[in-house]
């Protein structure tokens, strides 16, 4: 999961991008990046790293120009290479950047078409890097040397019908201006607002709507599935409805509400936060339907994400709701750090028990789902440490039995929890006294609930159902071989050993 930020000003945008950024930090924290456009030169910066420590007051100072997007990016393939950080740049046609939130699901297809029929090397093992240059053969096969909006609108269509998976992604065509596009699924999420000022009106688009809320800009709307939105230099903003797949739904991603996003945002016209309440609700229902007798003192929240869910979940069940552990605000969010060991170590420095909120108490412990089980293990240990009597778990979304393909990183089946296992097995291996599950259908309606024209949701970690259709064992074997934990171990050894680096623990 990434973060996107590109903004369209009358004055320089180096420091609303930043500021974008830090509020998008939430969503990767494995590197960051930013490129502005001064007339027809573009400046970048972007490195590994949190928002923070990859820019300082001298790349900020030489971020230039009222134009301009960025980037915030978590590892799916385990590269700590700072050539994978984003925006990435290619020089033809006209100088175009880009950064992506998603995954594409043909990467590696696309990846030989463009080197045997376009000509077009690859750099990187990113798939962002595949979707520039799709786009950018796109626009050269236009054979112009100066284009407009819908010009833009033919290339991006044609990277739809090209291109498979989920994306959201933000680009900037030198001098010329940016555009923003939402695959045919609306998966990924992207929302665009603007802002009036004296010298006239800017724009800004980004994964959440934190984001324009934090900037002072007003929402206009979500982009739409399949819409391209292009926003000239000088401030003009068009948009298009693409003739792809008319006939697909819009099915976002129902991870955004669980757990990606802040509660903060909307997307697609869904609070999360209140999304999030009614989660709590349903899960309350379901442990009084199933353990009517239940012996529960008290709820308690694994921070942060599950804070909301579990106030209501104690309010229904009518039972003290206490923040029983302390968050260590300076590590990163263990579900999306790189690496088995790394998560392991992790668990124990970012969370403290409050004792006297244990001893001695039945605990509900509540969290906003369970994909690996190494963070619920751990923290159900150090529950009983603390001096609990019990402790059972609730998790407020479904078990996360499948691999998820479309930019989140939970790509193996093998390392889910959930995968081959039953509920009571689940919980014997993170050791709870009862676990408890969100059913995919209260789920489906807690999110609905906020949009009824949304049909369906993009679901298929809970329940292996790929809404783009293109999805086989065969890709889900060959994905496992590439981004499985042991796979980014061996490919970080490779990685060192090319770089004469050949100790490697």
């Amino acid at each position: 999961m990434c973060g996107i930020i590109g903004i369209v000003g009358k004055s320089a945008v180096n420091q609303s991008l930043y500021d974008g950024l830090t509020v998008l930090q939430h969503r990767g924290q494995d590197a960051a990046g930013i490129v502005t456009c001064d007339n027809e030169r573009l400046y970048l910066r972007k490195n590994n790293g949190l928002v923070r420590d990859t820019f300082h007051t001298r790349h900020m100072l030489n971020l230039r120009g009222n134009m301009g997007i960025g980037h915030v990016r978590y590892p799916t393939a385990g590269c700590e290479s700072s050539a994978e950080a984003q925006p990435f740049y290619v020089n033809s046609p006209y100088g175009i950047t880009l950064a992506h939130n998603g995954n594409l699901t043909n990467a590696e297809n696309l990846k030989q078409d463009l080197f045997r029929e376009e000509l077009r090397h690859i750099n990187t093992n990113s798939d962002s890097e595949v979707l520039l240059n799709v786009l950018a053969h796109e626009l050269h096969k236009l054979h112009k040397l100066h284009i407009n909006y819908e010009d833009v609108f033919k290339a991006v269509d044609r990277v739809h019908h090209r291109c498979r998976g989920g994306y959201a992604a933000v680009a900037m065509i030198t001098g010329v201006g940016i555009l923003a596009f939402r695959d045919p699924c609306g998966i990924r999420p992207l929302i665009f607002g603007k802002r009036e000022t004296p010298n006239g009106t800017e724009y800004l688009v980004a994964s959440e709507s934190v984001v324009i809320d934090m900037l002072g800009f007003q929402l206009i709307r979500d982009v739409a599935p399949g819409e391209t939105i292009f926003i000239s230099a000088e401030g003009q903003l068009h948009s298009y409805k693409g003739t792809h797949n008319t006939n697909i739904t819009n099915a976002p991603c129902i991870f955004e509400y669980v757990y990606m996003a802040r509660p903060d945002s909307i997307i697609d016209s869904i609070s999360v936060y209140k999304s999030r309440l009614r989660m709590g609700k349903a899960l309350a229902k379901k442990i009084l339907r199933i353990y009517p007798n239940h012996d529960i003192d008290v709820v308690i929240p694994i921070p942060d994400t599950s804070c909301t869910a579990a106030l209501q979940l104690a309010h229904v069940l009518n039972r003290k709701y206490r923040e029983g552990f302390v968050k260590n605000r300076y590590i990163s969010r263990t579900f999306i750090m790189p690496g088995q060991n790394m998560r392991k170590k992790s668990v124990r420095q970012k969370l403290n028990a409050i004792n006297l909120e244990f001893a001695g108490k039945n605990v509900l412990l509540v969290d906003d789902s369970i994909v690996r089980g190494t963070t619920s293990k751990q923290i159900i240990q150090m529950a009983r440490d603390a001096g609990a009597n019990k402790v059972y778990f609730a998790s407020a979304a479904p078990p996360v039995r499948y691999p998820n393909v479309y930019g989140i990183d939970m790509p193996v089946a093998s390392e889910l929890l959930a995968h081959n296992r039953t509920v009571e097995e689940i919980a014997e291996v993170i050791q709870a006294d009862w676990l408890i599950y969100q059913d995919l259908k209260d789920l489906v309606a807690c999110a609905r609930k906020g949009n009824k024209d949304i049909k369906q949701f993009d679901t298929s970690c809970f329940n292996g159902n790929y809404v783009t259709g293109d999805i086989n064992q065969e890709y889900l074997e060959q994905l496992e071989q590439r981004r499985s934990d042991s796979a980014k171990v061996k490919s970080k050894i490779q990685d060192n050993e090319t770089m004469g680096i050949h100790n490697v623990a």
